[in-house]
């Protein structure tokens, strides 16, 4: 087994082993037990904890912050980047930092539009996209120098990830997409959350079509609806959402106080599902806050107890 950096994610995939992750979404406050409470909940079952980075763009204790906080309880964090609020000496002083706590794990992503925060009247940075961070960790870490050609003194040793959308349109670009960020360097992927199950097998199918699942390990992302208002909710207003009527309907068919209960029911046997096609790595389990159901629906789903590696 080759391994690029001391992940235990990388570890986890690499031994063939399906892979769990979830996140921790930091607090609108300082205090780190907000953070650490959740990391509690989940530490047992899951192989790495995602630490989201200002999510829908509303100011939140950093990410590097709080991966620390998760660190020092020996969790695995995953340090989540945005390009919307740093430029490019920002990012990469960020990943030094995290590198400095032998924080080995780290997801590019765009993130969300400003406008949907706390200050809209915020500026988008930008300077690089995410393909562009992706390369950036790369190099850093395979050349061992800053994007300017300096060289770097200990380099970072992060496995890179990035996220996918197979349900946001056109269709058509969703796996070239795919396959740009993977020629980019990303080494394991975290998808959309998924409800169109047909359409998400169609979008594997066209990935294992250009043998791109053997060249990134791709979680599927799952989160389990807490209500019919909920899921019509995300079906409406969160752009990229695929939410067919079936599972509004499903929530909706029983009663209210039974509606929690039926969507982990429903996000367990999506997973059981896809346990089943070719190419899926792993499972990425976003209980937004909710995190103190993710040990039911990884035991329920067959993935517990959590390796040894």
């Amino acid at each position: 087994m080759s391994m690029n950096t001391p992940s235990k994610l990388e570890k986890v995939f690499k031994s063939g082993h399906i892979a769990v992750t979830s996140e921790c979404g930091p607090p609108r406050g300082s205090d780190p037990e907000a953070v650490t409470s959740k990391g509690a909940m989940i530490k047992d079952h899951v192989d790495a904890v995602n630490i989201t980075d200002n999510q829908t763009a509303m100011t939140r204790m950093s990410s590097l912050a709080a991966c620390i906080h998760l660190k020092q309880m020996g969790l695995e964090p995953i340090l989540q980047m945005v390009t919307r609020d740093r430029n490019r000496v920002a990012l990469q002083s960020d990943i030094l930092g995290a590198a400095s706590f032998d924080i080995n794990n780290v997801l590019c992503l765009s993130g969300d539009h400003q406008s949907f925060g706390d200050c809209a009247q915020g500026q988008n940075v930008h300077d690089l996209d995410s393909m562009q961070l992706v390369q950036t960790v790369r190099h850093m870490r395979d050349e061992g120098k800053f994007l300017g050609g300096d060289d770097i003194k200990r380099p970072p040793n992060m496995f890179v990830g990035a996220a996918a959308n197979p349900f946001a349109d056109p269709f058509e670009i969703r796996v070239p997409r795919l396959a740009k960020k993977i020629a980019c360097g990303a080494e394991f992927i975290q998808t959309q959350c998924i409800y169109n199950i047909a359409k998400f097998e169609e979008w594997m199918r066209r990935v294992r079509e250009r043998g791109l699942h053997e060249k990134v390990f791709i979680m599927a992302g799952m989160t389990p609806m807490k209500s019919a208002p909920m899921a019509k909710f995300m079906k409406n207003r969160v752009p990229g959402m695929d939410v067919p009527d079936e599972i509004i309907d499903r929530l909706a068919g029983v009663e209210k106080k039974k509606q929690a209960q039926e969507g982990i029911d429903i996000c367990v046997e999506h997973i059981q599902r896809l346990k089943e096609v070719e190419g899926i790595a792993g499972f990425h389990v976003m209980a937004i806050e909710w995190e103190e159901k993710v040990p039911e629906i990884v035991e329920r789903s067959g993935l517990y107890p959590r390796p040894e590696v």
